[in-house]
């Protein structure tokens, strides 16, 4: 147990030591605030400038009530649209298009509208940047409505005031849960995204970090006189437990600065009405979890990246031979989007219960929609058994490739290794 601590000792000292800790400790947060305050900046900024349109309206109706209903002001009061032309409905209708073409090309004009005669055809909205989806949301509301109001005149009905009678406030989301209900405002999305991409990073980073500091002392031969006074199995726990205290302490330091500056975030959103932050709540619970499968996870990869390192003599080999470590957590990711839509699916149960996808799937089941207990309990103990034997067949790789150079290993030479007493 004391040639294992010294290990641990060497492998957290060395790298808590260096500058990229540091930096990488210090600069993660800082990219993530930054990240968070630019996202807010662009969600909430408006524009400044009209959005020039035109409007070819062959059907002689639609252009005076949709002109009306695109009557809006920017934060600057300037008009949200300026209709800079509404041409004739006569006349060659190429031509006009042509002639609005060119000016759009030009930057005469931001976009133009055409409206056929036969209004149970689609109306066209052309504009040079199609992803500006506040003015494609815009004019579709105005054209909708002139539209409406239209059949409704046809049918003898006649609506002063379209707007008022068609606006309304939109659904209020409820989150229900057993600890009572909460006002969803996307917060529960953004905490699930947050925690998948925070585990699939710190799997992936601190795995291949394991493998890396194998394949260092490989290369520089300082395996062979380590190997010399420690077994390879105390070697490899001792690695794993080191680079593992190096992740928990880089961990500790990012979830206290998170935590204050949650804290903060929520005391400025308390006093800001209508703030998203406000009824955003991160349950104890979830957080624990989360740590728990965290650790079964990088037990498990880190097992699997240190078997590699092992096998492998340098970093092109390494990065040849990692795709079975990494495809799990690459599916995990892509997957994802299938257990949030429905965590209580057949399909994502069982992918949750698998240890290779729990620590990610299980834990965003988790923040979604918390599963029955039973489920949860499952996938820790499967998840830890899992630990428990990668450990020993990858000690068991890592004894016979500590000490082997040249030729990277194929699968049968591995399966040899295995065998080996």
């Amino acid at each position: 147990m004391r040639k294992v601590l010294l290990v641990v000792q060497r492998e957290y000292l060395t790298r808590v030591k260096t500058k990229g800790f540091v930096i990488s400790t210090i600069i993660v947060p800082l990219i993530g605030v930054a990240f968070a305050l630019m996202t807010g900046y662009l969600a909430t900024r408006q524009p400044t400038q009209s959005f020039r349109l035109a409007i070819i309206d062959h059907s002689g109706a639609m252009a005076a009530p949709t002109q009306n209903s695109l009557d809006t002001k920017l934060p600057n009061g300037q008009p949200e649209f300026s209709v800079a032309q509404t041409p004739a409905a006569g006349g060659s209708p190429n031509d006009v298009e042509e002639s609005l073409r060119a000016r759009v090309n030009a930057g005469g004009l931001d976009g133009y509208l055409v409206i056929p005669a036969d209004l149970s055809q689609q109306i066209e909205l052309h504009m040079r940047n199609p992803d500006n989806m506040r003015i494609i949301q815009t004019v579709s509301g105005a054209v909708s409505q002139a539209l409406i109001a239209e059949r409704l005149q046809a049918r003898g009905v006649r609506v002063t005031d379209l707007h008022d009678v068609l606006h309304t406030e939109g659904l209020k989301l409820i989150k229900v849960g057993k600890t009572g209900e909460a006002v969803e405002r996307g917060q529960t999305l953004g905490i699930s995204i947050a925690l998948v991409m925070l585990l699939y990073v710190a799997l992936l980073m601190y795995g291949i970090m394991t493998m890396r500091s194998v394949l260092e002392e490989k290369t520089t031969r300082t395996m062979e006189s380590l190997i010399s006074t420690v077994r390879p199995f105390q070697l490899l726990i001792g690695k794993v437990l080191g680079v593992a205290a190096v992740a928990f302490t880089q961990f500790a330091i990012w979830m206290a600065t998170i935590g204050l500056l949650f804290t903060y975030g929520a005391f400025m959103s308390a006093m800001t009405a209508g703030s998203p932050f406000s009824g955003t709540h991160i349950p104890i619970s979830l957080l624990i979890y989360a740590l728990i499968f965290f650790i079964g996870g990088y037990f498990l990869y880190s097992s699997f990246y240190a078997a590699i390192g092992a096998a492998c003599s340098n970093e092109q080999d390494a990065q040849q031979l990692q795709w079975p470590a990494t495809l799990p957590l690459v599916f995990s990711v892509v997957i994802f989007s299938v257990v949030l839509t429905d965590p209580a699916s057949r399909a994502s149960i069982v992918l949750s219960e698998i240890p290779l996808f729990s620590p990610i799937l299980m834990t965003l089941r988790i923040s979604v929609q918390t599963p029955p207990f039973w489920q949860i309990a499952l996938s820790i103990a499967l998840l830890f058994l899992s630990v428990v034997v990668v450990v020993y067949l990858s000690a068991r790789v890592y004894r016979i490739g500590v000490l082997m150079y040249g030729k990277r290993p194929n699968l049968p030479e591995l399966l040899r290794w295995l065998r080996y007493t």
